[in-house]
């Protein structure tokens, strides 16, 4: 049986919504989303948080996950990007525990409405093709890139971003003629830690796990708060919910 190790990155320090992670999110406290997801998946052997507050980590623990670490605050500043985060995560529970998971999964708190199985799917992925470094969410993007511009900072004239093979015009041309396009989301990453470790959050060869947009819950403002909330109280998703309080 391969280890398969989720991690939910949750720092204390967050600027734009103070204490978003253990803040009530629809009832529950926002991190309990991640931590249900990973307990729930039946592909996760082991749930832990990476965090440097030990409030977060207290209501981790209530909730189910493990916190055998207290990330070191210069791993928590606003400018850490998940790399040397979970380089961190999986170097010391080989040193301190002599633990190797087979596969990581990232869970991040912010993205807290999940499909049921979306877990299972993503370690599955990975799993089933072995030349793959790892598996990111992904959906179909609301605004086709091939359509975008740049604004040249000399002269004022607006440049296309992309440009298109066999094309003179993409952004002149109708949506369905141009390729499609996908966009990542912070549902779900499963990552080789040989990737992690090798200074990728998700190395060379990715696999996309397609998920519908109806999910995409990103929670960076008060205004995305609001949103989110109100998209859950309408029902109709099959997310993961966490269970009752401990």
């Amino acid at each position: 049986m391969v280890e398969v190790l989720a991690v939910i990155p949750a720092r204390g320090g967050s600027k734009g919504i103070p204490r978003k992670n253990i803040r009530p999110f629809a009832g529950f406290p926002l991190i309990s989303f991640s931590i249900a997801a990973g307990l729930q998946a039946e592909t996760v052997t082991r749930l832990v948080v990476s965090t440097d507050d030990q409030e977060i980590a207290e209501v981790a623990r209530r909730w189910g996950a493990e916190t055998p670490f207290m990330r070191p605050p210069e791993l928590a500043q606003d400018r850490t990007t998940d790399l040397p985060v979970f380089q961190h995560v999986v170097t010391w529970l080989a040193e301190h525990e002599d633990y190797h998971p087979g596969i990581v999964v990232q869970l991040r708190p912010t993205s807290p409405v999940r499909p049921v199985g979306c877990v299972d799917a993503a370690v599955h992925t990975l799993q089933e093709h072995p030349e793959a470094d790892s598996v990111r969410g992904v959906v179909e993007a609301g605004q086709n890139p091939y359509k975008m511009w740049q604004i040249d900072p000399q002269t004022g004239c607006m440049l296309p971003l992309l440009s298109v093979a066999g094309i003179a015009e993409p952004y002149n041309a109708p949506r369905q003629m141009l390729p499609p396009v996908h966009w990542q989301t912070g549902h779900i990453d499963a990552i080789r830690p040989a990737a992690i470790l090798g200074g990728s959050m998700s190395g060379q060869v990715i696999r996309p796990l397609v998920m519908d947009p109806k999910y995409t819950v990103d929670l960076d403002t008060l205004g995305d708060w609001e949103h989110a909330e109100w998209l859950v109280s309408q029902g109709g998703l099959d997310m993961v919910w966490p269970m009752e309080k401990k």
